[in-house]
This record gives C-alpha cells, structure tokens and sequence, in this order.
C-alpha cells in the first residue's frame, strides 16, 4: 500500500471542471471523478456549503481529502466530495457566502482580483492512496475519515468499483430506488447511505457461503451487471409478501434473507399463519413480537423472547426452596441460580411467583436445550 501526502491548489482542483451527465463529475485537469458511479449522494445544505467556502476566504485548514489512484494515473474520490462540490458550486456561482460591512452577500464574481487570488491558491491537503484492493480498504477502514465520514458500504463501493456495483446502486442506492419502493416496508435505513444495498450483499453472501461482504463483491466484481443480486431480492420481497399478506410493523427490518433461505421452499397454510401470528401478538408473555415471524416458520422457542421474572419474584421462589435447585437437589447462593417456568408457556405457563422456580444454571440449560 503506498500512500503520499501532498498539496493541491484549488485553481488545479477546478481545472476542467464539468458537471455532465454524460461525462460525470470531474475536476483536477479532467483526471479526478469527483463523483465516481458508488458514490454518495451529496448532503451538504446551503449552510455547510458556505462553511466550506467561508474557511478558504479566511484562510484557515480544511480537512484532509483522499483520493485514490488508479493504474492508469487517474484519480476517483474517496472523501472530500462534498467539500470539492462546495468550492466548484462558490467557483461557479452557485453558492455564496455572507458579506461583510460593505457586501451584503459574496460571490464569486464579486471578489477582488487579489481576493481570488488567494482563493485560487489555497492548498488542499490530499492522501493520494494507492495499492491492492484489500489494502485500500483495510487502511481506510483504521483511518479517521475527515469531514462526512464514509460508511463501510461506501468504503467497500470505493474499493471495489466496477460494473457489479455501478448497477447495483442502481437499484438499491438513489433516492427511491426501485428497491426502496419495493421493499421499504421490511428494509430499515437510507438507500442513499447504501444501507439496503448492504443489506442484500450480507444476505447473498451468506446464501453463497461466501465468508463477507467484501469477498462477494471482490467476487462479482466484474460482473456485467446486478440482475442475479436483484433478482434474489424481489424473490425475497415476492415470498414476503405472499407468506404474510397482512402487515405489521414488527416486520420492518427482520433478517428475512436467512428466512427466505431456510424457508422459502416450503408451502405454508397463510390463513393458519395469520391466525397463529394474530394469536401470539396478543400474548403479554411475548416481549419480542418481532421473532414471532420467525418462530411460526420454525417452531423453535428461541426465536422468541418471554418476560422474565423479577428480582421479588426470583427471591421469594429462592427462600421458598431454601437455595435447593428444584431439579438437581443441590444447594447454591441466588447468584448462582436462574429462574425457570415450572409450566413452561406452550403448556399456557405464565410469568407469575406461583409459576416461578430457581435452578442452578447447569440444570436450566439442560431443561431449556429439551
């Protein structure tokens, strides 16, 4: 991994500046996307922008930026997009400043030669990085990313730019997104903060067996496109919607990947799905309503969690018992002990004192693993 700090003016940064669809965002001589196709979206409001702008006028430091280096001399931006953007829309006209006694507001056009001057000429500090793919991930993930700091997805974005995850932002990235659209109802976080599109990659990398998301998307890196990705998500969504016609917002964020993996192949009775679901909603045992989506799907308790018993409650069991574990016989202090249902729930055991006994923790693992 080689990594060199140097200086950059600003007249350089906005040399051959264009903001095209065609073309993209690009600056430093035409050499550096500004806006590479992984991208964020850009999140400065007026009064960052002008933060921006303001800082450069006054002459004091602006965070360091990063930029990566490719093999064929060009730059993409890792950090300091928005930074770069808030110095081209000043350069541009777009943005402005507040003035001072004898300038209401402060342009560009309104600046005196010398003034930009030494805007033109203030000097950007920027981490040129360049290496394997690995490397450039691993040393951006340990950094302190200045300004907006980058998420993981969008630090893997970076990493491992190509076709897969151009296309893949596509869906799953802009502003209501197709996937947004789709699947917001069950998918939690920003698309825009590449939340749904992390989402699905740990989903199809686990279902591939593929260790992380990052050696998924070093897999697939140069795939053509993201249909087989976007696929698997509207097949997730589709199941979803047909298994659990009615919603409810305990559905909202739930690892319907794994579910969709372990238990889309099965056919399932949706009315009595419904009924049960309605049934253990109600149930004020059921502290947890969220993994009863998954329970009626598997039948095992742990997807569940139960109120608990309380401190009155575990003392008085405990002094009724006089320490002794109701299972194995043996004495043990209250700390060493845990409380367990005598009526367990499915055999309609409730969390009250009468139904309320102390074990040793080795006898309740052995009672909670039947």
């Amino acid at each position: 991994m080689q990594i060199e700090l140097k200086s950059i003016k600003i007249r350089d940064l906005i040399d051959g500046y264009v903001d095209d669809p065609d073309v993209g965002v690009r600056g430093y001589h035409g050499k550096l996307d500004i806006r590479p196709p992984y991208q964020r979206e850009f999140r400065y409001n007026l009064k960052q922008q002008q933060a921006v702008v303001e800082t450069i006028l006054k002459g004091f430091p602006l965070n360091i930026m990063y930029w990566s280096v490719d093999e064929d001399g060009n730059f993409e931006m890792i950090d300091g997009q928005q930074r770069t953007l808030s110095i081209c829309g000043f350069y541009i006209g777009d943005v402005y400043v507040e003035g001072n006694d004898w300038r209401e507001v402060i342009y560009w056009s309104t600046l005196t030669d010398d003034e930009r001057e030494q805007f033109l000429n203030y000097e950007l500090t920027v981490y040129f990085c360049s290496g394997t793919d690995k490397e450039k991930l691993d040393w951006f993930r340990v950094i302190n990313i200045a300004g907006e700091k980058l998420l993981d997805q969008e630090l893997r974005n970076a990493v491992y730019v190509g076709t897969f995850v151009s296309d893949a932002r596509r869906y799953f990235s802009k502003k209501n997104c197709v996937a947004f659209k789709m699947g917001n109802e069950y998918m939690t976080g920003d698309p825009k903060e590449q939340a749904y599109l992390e989402t699905v990659l740990k989903w199809a990398a686990r279902r591939d067996g593929v260790e992380s998301v990052d050696k998924y998307m070093a897999l697939h890196r140069q795939d053509p496109n993201a249909n087989k990705l976007w696929a698997y998500f509207v097949s997730i969504i589709t199941w979803i919607r047909s298994t659990f016609p009615k919603y409810r917002r305990e559905m909202k964020g739930l690892d319907w990947g794994a579910m969709y993996d372990e238990f889309g192949e099965n056919v399932y009775d949706t009315a009595a799905l419904e009924k049960q679901i309605h049934d253990l909603m109600e149930d004020d045992e059921i502290m947890k309503k969220s993994g009863i989506y998954r329970y009626v799907l598997s039948g095992d308790l742990r997807d569940l969690s139960f109120r608990t018993f309380d401190k009155k409650q575990k003392r008085e069991a405990y002094e009724r018992q006089h320490g002794i574990c109701a299972h194995c016989g043996k004495h043990f202090d209250i700390e060493e002990m845990e409380a367990d249902h005598i009526t367990p729930w499915k055999e309609g055991g409730t969390t009250v004192a009468e139904n309320c006994q102390m074990l040793c923790r080795n006898c309740n693992r052995i009672k909670g693993g039947k």
